[in-house]
């Protein structure tokens, strides 16, 4: 596995170190995540392109899918490599017609964790997060579901945790039940509400995943990103993916895609030089 990914790499734990770009394994499951992809021979190369080009973070969950998803890593890449951090998420479940769930009930988060362990094939998760309902207020606590978790870590079946669409104060809470080594929040060029909490995350070295760097279901559409781009003889979205890369020190990208061209444009942004008048003009999209 390559040791020179573009972006650089942040060591979050003396057993957790990984490329700054990383991959989100959303996209390999069918239309709106949910079902198996059109074509799985093409996401199983897609993941094995992703490692073999040097990423060593795959964010995934078991409920992609569901459990389709991880079955495509396992089948793509286990026996994992040794630096590869797969992270997971737990806090939700799938409808028969796809619908998603809030799913926080300690027994729940318990057979999910079980669940990502069997379909990855592991015996331990590198890393989990906790999903918070998008709807909450950021003022809910967490301890009950968060402690849930750190007695799993207790038990060996999670070495580190994380969160995911929280706020400043359940960022708080969190940390005083046990370490928090990522935060998974949506964040963009035109999507800064989240500010402080990347700011915090750098200061306590805590790795700040970016998820729908590219706006998601909604692409990011802007007419400075598209002149910037121009300028710079590349893409809009490497250089979206660049503008997060020089946010902060503990900004990492998980941007996903299901096709390799795309997968290798998407790594190409993290070599991608953004002029400080340029960081100048595309810090003014979001505000």
């Amino acid at each position: 596995m390559s040791s020179t990914l573009p972006g650089g790499s942040l060591t979050l734990a003396d057993d957790l170190t990984v490329h700054r770009m990383g991959y989100g394994a959303m996209q390999l499951a069918g239309p709106n995540v949910f079902g198996p992809p059109k074509d799985r021979d093409q996401a199983v190369a897609v993941l094995r392109e992703a490692v073999g080009l040097g990423i060593t973070h795959i964010d995934t969950s078991d409920f992609y899918g569901p459990a389709v998803v991880n079955e495509i890593i396992k089948e793509a890449l286990h026996p994992y490599p040794a630096d590869l951090h797969i992270v997971t998420k737990v806090g939700a479940r799938r409808s028969d017609d796809g619908g998603w769930f809030p799913s926080l009930e300690p027994a729940e988060l318990t057979s999910q964790v079980h669940a990502n362990l069997q379909h990855l094939g592991l015996d331990t998760l590198d890393v989990v997060n906790l999903r918070v309902p998008i709807e909450g207020t950021g003022q809910e606590s967490l301890a009950e579901q968060f402690g849930t978790l750190a007695e799993l870590r207790k038990d060996g079946l999670i070495r580190h945790l994380g969160l995911s669409g929280v706020s400043l104060t359940q960022l708080a809470e969190a940390r005083t039940i046990a370490p928090v080594v990522t935060v998974q929040n949506l964040y963009n060029l035109a999507n800064r509400q989240d500010d402080d909490l990347v700011e915090r995350c750098a200061a306590e070295n805590i790795a700040f995943a970016a998820f729908f760097p590219l706006g998601g279901f909604t692409p990011l559409q802007s007419e400075t990103l598209t002149g910037v781009a121009t300028r710079l003889g590349a893409s809009p979205q490497q250089v979206a993916l660049a503008w997060l890369l020089q946010r902060t020190r503990t900004t990492v990208l998980i941007p996903g895609t299901s096709s390799l061209s795309h997968l290798r444009e998407n790594i190409a942004a993290a070599s991608l030089e953004l002029p400080a008048e340029a960081v100048a003009e595309l810090d003014g999209i979001g505000r």
